[in-house]
C-alpha cells in the first residue's frame, strides 16, 4: 500500500501524432478552444499549448463547472482572464452552455472580419480547434455545438483517436483532437490529480495509489465530504489499514480475513468518475 513515487511516463503514439498534425494545420486555425476540467484547472491545462498552437487566440472552457468547488475554481478563472484569456464555464448537464462558446467565437470573428473588410477581403467563417487532456469533455461539448451526437463520448480517456473536422453552422467549423498529455510528469501531485479525474488510464497508476490521493486531498480540503461519503473524518498514511477498514464497514463491503483494498479503492475512484462527489477542486493557487 505504498504510493508510487517514481516519475510517470505515458505518451501513446496517437498523442505524439496529434501534436504533429496540429502543428501542420494550425496556420489555418483562427481560434483555439481549450477544454479543461474545472476540478483541476491547473493540472488539466497543457503546458506547451501556446507553442503547439503558435499563440492563436485562446478560449478556455472550464467544463464540468457544476462539479467543482466554485470558490476555488473562480480564483483560477480570474487568474486566466488576467493573463488575457477568454474564459467560458460549462456545466456537464446544462445543454445550453455551449451557446456561450458560439457567442465568444462570433465576437472574435467580428474583429477578424472587420480587418479583412478593411483590406478588401471577403468575410470568412471561423475555423476552431478543440484541444484538451483526455476526458475533459471535448466530445460532449462538440456534440452540443453540432446539436446531435456526431462523436463518441465515454467517461474514460482515449475515446477520440484522430483529428476530425465538423461543420457547426455556416459561420463556424471545428477540428476535434484526441486528448493530449505530455511525455513525463515530474510533478507527482499533478499526475495524481489527472488520474483522480480519469484523464490518465488506470493501468498507468495503481488503483490504490489513485484512491489514496483522493482520500488525502479530501482530508486536506474537504473533511466534511470525506466523512459524508466514506465515513472517516481524516486520512493519514500512518493509519491506511484503519481508514480502509472503516470505509469497508461504512460501505458494507464484506471483510473476509482482511480488507479488500482493490475493491475499496475502486469504490473511491468511481465515486469521482461517476460524479457522485461534487463541489471539489484539487488544484490550489
Amino acid at each position: 500500500m505504498n504510493e508510487n513515487k517514481t516519475n510517470i511516463n505515458w505518451y501513446p503514439g496517437h498523442m505524439a501524432k496529434t501534436k504533429r498534425e496540429i502543428s501542420s494545420i494550425i496556420s489555418n486555425i483562427d481560434i483555439v478552444i481549450e477544454v479543461i476540467d474545472s476540478r483541476i484547472p491547473f493540472s488539466s491545462r497543457i503546458p506547451d499549448l501556446k507553442k503547439i498552437t503558435n499563440n492563436k487566440t485562446n478560449i478556455i472552457v472550464f467544463n464540468k463547472y457544476d462539479l467543482c468547488d466554485k470558490n476555488e475554481t473562480n480564483k483560477w478563472i480570474i487568474k486566466y482572464k488576467n493573463e488575457g484569456n477568454i474564459v467560458v464555464t460549462t456545466d456537464s448537464k446544462n445543454t445550453n452552455d455551449y451557446k456561450k462558446i458560439i457567442s465568444e467565437v462570433n465576437n472574435i470573428m467580428i474583429n477578424v472580419n472587420n480587418k479583412r473588410k478593411s483590406k478588401g477581403l471577403l468575410p470568412k467563417k471561423a475555423k476552431c480547434i478543440v484541444i484538451g487532456v483526455p476526458n475533459a469533455g471535448k466530445s460532449t461539448i462538440i456534440n452540443r455545438l453540432v446539436g446531435k451526437s456526431v462523436l463518441g463520448v465515454g467517461n474514460k480517456p482515449g475515446v477520440t483517436k484522430q483529428l476530425n473536422t465538423i461543420r457547426i453552422n455556416e459561420y463556424m467549423d471545428l477540428v476535434d483532437t484526441p486528448g493530449i498529455l505530455w511525455p513525463k510528469f515530474d510533478n507527482q501531485t499533478l499526475a495524481l490529480n489527472l488520474a483522480s479525474m480519469t484523464a490518465i488510464k488506470e493501468e498507468i497508476l495503481s488503483i490504490e495509489t489513485i484512491a489514496i490521493h483522493i482520500l488525502k486531498t479530501l482530508s486536506k480540503y474537504y473533511s466534511d465530504i470525506l466523512e459524508k461519503n466514506f465515513g472517516i473524518k481524516e486520512y493519514s498514511d500512518d493509519n491506511i489499514e484503519d481508514c480502509f477498514d472503516q470505509i469497508s464497514k461504512f460501505k458494507n463491503i464484506p471483510i473476509r480475513g482482511e480488507v479488500d483494498y482493490e475493491r475499496v479503492s475502486l469504490l473511491i475512484v468511481n465515486s469521482i468518475k461517476q460524479e457522485k462527489i461534487k463541489g471539489i477542486t484539487f488544484d490550489r493557487l
